[in-house]
């Protein structure tokens, strides 16, 4: 796996961990279903108590449209944060796919942790930036009815990128009233919103068109611009009905990458400088998708397809001049994709002898092909020379099957196994770097939940899953970078397919009238941390680890309208071999924590309130530097003129915190230097920032 190394030295690595999603081929049919983790609906909404009877592990939930509407985001990846112990941040322009951090991983742009949107995988496998590379930026928060998580590699819904855990995303089928936004706020931020349901037929037409543009405090203005946009038809329910939706994103942004704390002490930039001003990106993402999903007495069925055409062209530097003193370091990462796939799945509802018995089969299939992914040498944004180019396609195929008995009235057992199989083919403009590559994988997975008491439930859990490589890392040979020492060396490929084991112990409770709480003992072992380096085109195979660590989690109603949430995760990641320069693992999550509040009962005045602390995370093996720790606070108040008329105030920051949404240690020069200086690098989170909206619901 990646996340936790990719700050590591000179460049920052990009990790090989995992592939596509997993996915599986029944008969042809299921090719044209859809390849999401699904979870089936959980139905917290009002009395939180329903979670107890309905959940599989204390670490798993669902996020209601309440939730999101309320919180205040200063970008549209937060919405993440609802799951509790993770943490969204960004290192550069805010086109970027954002970084994560949960349960002991610094998971880079989203390796680790699977996220679906509408039924289709977001993750990227051998993509130009890191593996499972997850650019939400496309979401429209305001679209959102639920958010379903789980953590850790438990369900046989969760494959590839999910040892960490996963995510669900579905937009609404109809909106109470359509929608009109107008937003402004300092630094250029510029925001117009329209969406509408009209009634077709005997469905709803789901239509949505966002226009966005930021430059923030950056010295260099990033002149984010994004257009977005959603078609979206639906007849019935989630459970029972379909729909059909189309979506379509682009974007372009300049950015400001982390910057050396040297150049900021010595007055050579300022915090929101930049050392190279021509860096930034653009990037676009197109898809069709369909869901279809039927339920009776007996049996449910549920069935998805998706196709993708995605686009990105991203300029970085974070070595200044290190590699070439004279035009810099700037590279260039191009990644030209087409990718499409489906899932299908089928549940029985079974009396045995009594008992109630819910026997579930399902398939998955995922095709990537991936027309150019190139690593170049740039300066000005302009090419010097190509490092490397590839040419892949990359196919997985899944299987599961998994039984849940009611043994008695206060246990119930989950019982599951999973096969993976993954096809890769590159196509390299080194040769020897051209080959094909296929594994295969089996996991079990086991589940345990018991009522020993009214209004409480307690968990066991074991589950085995894996992390796919970058297909480039399974067929490498020869060292393509020419700024290595050792270029045109001879490689060794990796494993394509890499173990994790995960085990949890949980406890939920709701022992006082809608209070729920929420606690969990994990631990997961990974049998190596493999990477691939996107920065250098080069393959990286680390060590192996073991992450453990504990989390609590409060979810209280205490009246109508007001939602009160608390969580607190601690964690500890270890490599598990000796080596001479320690066994931390650099960018590791150790501990975090959120409170906030948010109120709506339909009255006039709603709003929200969030703190988010980020504690401090070791830099290097040894642990002799470490990051420093950030808290922040959001809010948002909004009030309703009228029926139709709503007036939103976001203020993000609120206290103007001067701390860092993210800091790496490596080496790099700049100009001037006569030789590389290991050093703290680092991202400054924004300072406080006014955001106001006028909101016109018709």
């Amino acid at each position: 796996m990646k996340g936790n190394l990719s700050s590591l030295p000179r460049r920052p690595a990009r990790l090989c961990t995992r592939g596509c999603v997993a996915a599986l081929v029944l008969p042809w049919t299921a090719a044209i279903a859809g390849g999401q983790q699904t979870l089936e609906p959980v139905q917290i909404i009002g009395n939180v108590i329903k979670l107890i009877g309905a959940a599989d592990s204390a670490s798993e939930g669902t996020v209601t449209q309440q939730q999101i509407a309320t919180r205040p985001w200063l970008r549209p990846a937060e919405v993440l944060e609802t799951v509790p112990g993770l943490i969204v941040t960004q290192h550069t322009g805010d086109g970027k796919a954002n970084q994560y951090f949960l349960r002991g991983f610094n998971l880079d742009h989203g390796t680790d942790f699977a996220t679906h949107v509408l039924g289709i995988p977001v993750n990227l496998p051998t993509h130009a930036h890191g593996q499972g590379y997850t650019d939400v930026n496309f979401l429209i928060p305001e679209l959102i009815s639920t958010l379903r998580y789980r953590k850790g590699p438990y369900s046989v819904q969760q494959g590839d990128f999910g040892a960490a855990g996963s995510a669900s995303i579905d937009y609404v089928r109809s909106l109470g009233a359509s929608l009109g936004e107008v937003g402004f706020g300092e630094r250029g931020f510029r925001r117009l919103l329209a969406a509408a349901s009209p009634q077709v037929g005997a469905g709803h037409l789901l239509l949505a068109g966002e226009t966005y543009r930021n430059d923030g405090p950056w010295d260099v203005p990033q002149d984010f611009r994004k257009n977005n946009g959603v078609l979206r038809y639906s007849q019935g329910s989630e459970r029972q009905g379909f729909d059909v939706t189309l979506l379509a994103y682009d974007a372009k942004w300049n950015s400001t990458d982390q910057v050396a704390l040297r150049a900021i002490d010595s007055g050579l930039i300022g915090r929101f400088g930049t050392l190279d001003a021509t860096t930034g990106g653009e990037t676009s993402r197109y898809s069709l998708s369909g869901q279809w999903a039927t339920r009776d007495a007996d049996t449910a069925t549920r069935a998805s397809a998706y196709a993708v055409r995605y686009r990105l062209d991203l300029f970085s530097n974070f070595t200044y001049f290190l590699d070439n003193p004279q035009d810099g370091d700037q590279f260039e990462q191009r990644d030209r994709r087409n990718y499409f796939g489906g899932a299908l799945r089928r549940t029985w509802f079974v009396d045995w002898g009594g008992r109630a018995v819910e026997l579930t089969a399902g398939a998955l299939l995922r095709q990537d092909d991936i027309d150019e992914v190139g690593l170049y040498l740039t300066s000005a944004r302009q090419r010097l020379e190509t490092i490397r180019v590839d040419e892949v396609m990359q196919r997985s195929v899944a299987a599961y099957g998994e039984a849940s008995v009611q043994w008695t009235p206060w246990l119930r057992t989950i019982l599951g196994l999973r096969f993976d199989d993954y096809r890769f083919d590159v196509s390299s403009d080194t040769p020897a770097n051209s080959g094909k590559a296929t594994d295969s994988i089996v996991t079990p997975k086991f589940q345990a939940v018991i009522n020993p008491f009214v209004n409480t439930e307690l968990y066991a859990a074991y589950g085995e899953g894996f992390h796919s490589n970058d297909a480039r890392g399974a067929t490498i040979r020869v060292n393509p970078d020419p700024r290595d020492d050792g270029f045109g060396q001879p490689v060794e490929p990796v494993s394509p397919l890499v173990r994790a084991k995960g085990s949890e112990l949980g406890l939920r409770g709701a022992w006082v009238p809608d209070l729920q709480v929420a606690l969990a003992l994990w631990r997961l072992e990974l049998d190596s941390e493999l990477l691939f380096v996107g920065d250098a085109g080069t393959t990286e195979a680390s060590r192996p680890s073991r992450r453990q660590g504990f989390e609590w989690a409060n979810y209280w109603t205490p009246r109508r309208g007001l939602i009160v949430d608390a969580d607190f995760a601690w964690s500890k990641a270890r490599f598990t071999d000796s080596a001479p320069e320690g066994d931390r693992i650099p960018g590791a999550i150790e501990r975090t924590a959120s409170l906030g509040v948010a109120f709506d009962d339909a009255g006039p005045l709603f709003g929200g309130l969030r703190l988010r602390y980020f504690g401090p995370r070791p830099l290097v093996e040894d642990n002799s530097v470490r990051s420093e720790s950030s808290t922040l606070v959001n809010a948002r108040g909004g009030w309703r003129i009228g029926k139709k008329l709503e007036l939103v105030l976001d203020v993000l920051n609120l206290f103007g915190a001067e701390v860092n949404d993210i800091e790496y240690y490596y080496e790099s020069q700049l100009r001037g230097e006569s030789q590389p200086v290991a050093d703290r690098h680092l991202h400054p989170a924004e300072p406080r920032t006014v955001r106001l909206a006028l909101r016109i619901n018709l």
